[in-house]
């Protein structure tokens, strides 16, 4: 098994975006909480955003806790509202007097299949995972000089299971929203997308019954699934000058999962290796 990173923290680079603002939507949990994190330890000022202002805000009291680091804020936005969407950059840019770094994260699915989905579980998704992502983008555009945009997409875009309708085909969406906003924003912002696979979340938690979860790992290259901490990571890089000749990009960040033809050979080959 790799290395598993706990701490969203862990392998932060101290100063990578100091005096710069970054918007995390969808940030008062899971991968969005993460990112968030990661992006204030490495002296971003942060605006935490989301529906829950206690969830968000108890964001924004982990990392003033966390010592030298970026500030960090709360403002509630409803990513199906443009208005909400739009209110947010306004309130980085008049805040901390620029947006510099923008992480479309926000997402919510439905378990519904193409032949069962409704128009409002169309709307539902599509608004909130896709139509949101374009507006925050074009948003926060008005108040970025330059610097990066990354969006979070989903393994979803590229192999998928049943019953996730339209969740996979929006995420197949994004990857190719970023890259239109890469060549129409370039050359002052760059746009990317980073790809999870399975990642440890509460929702995750909630999937996997007991043993199940030992299953799973044993599917990934990688010996486990991932953890907010190795999403937040490979956005950090993605966001940073690190990755300047890099826009218009998808970052698979899967444990390898990706790389699988067929789920049981896998754990079956490191039987017999370890027989042997």
């Amino acid at each position: 098994m790799t290395r598993r990173p706990e701490s969203p923290t862990e392998g932060a680079v101290p100063g990578r975006f100091a005096g710069e603002t970054a918007v995390v939507t969808g940030s008062t949990r899971g991968i969005g909480a993460g990112v968030a994190e990661r992006l204030a330890a490495e002296g971003a000022n942060v605006v935490v955003s989301g529906r829950s202002e206690a969830a968000g805000e108890a964001v924004v009291e982990r990392i003033a806790a966390g010592g030298e680091r970026g500030d960090a804020t709360f403002v509630r936005a409803d990513m199906r509202d443009p208005d909400d969407v739009a209110a947010l950059a306004e309130a980085a840019a008049e805040r901390y007097g620029s947006v510099d770094v923008l992480v479309n994260n926000a997402g919510v699915q439905t378990e519904t299949a193409a032949d069962e989905a409704t128009l409002d579980d169309w709307a539902f998704v599509v608004e909130t995972d896709f139509r949101a992502y374009w507006l925050a983008a074009r948003a926060a555009l008005e108040h970025m000089d330059r610097g990066a945009i990354v969006n979070v997409s989903s393994n979803h875009a590229y192999a998928t299971m049943p019953a996730h309708f339209p969740y996979n085909a929006v995420k197949a969406g994004i990857n190719g929203m970023t890259r239109s906003l890469a060549v129409d924003f370039g050359p002052q912002v760059r746009v990317n997308t980073v790809v999870p696979g399975w990642v440890e979340v509460e929702r995750t938690r909630e999937e996997l019954p007991e043993g199940r979860l030992e299953e799973v790992e044993a599917i990934h290259p990688a010996g486990r699934i991932g953890t907010p901490a190795d999403v937040a990571g490979a956005v950090s890089f993605l966001a940073s000058d690190d990755a300047a000749f890099v826009t218009g990009a998808a970052l698979l960040v899967d444990g390898g999962r990706g790389a699988v033809m067929q789920d049981d050979t896998l754990p079956d080959y490191r039987a017999r290796e370890d027989a042997e």
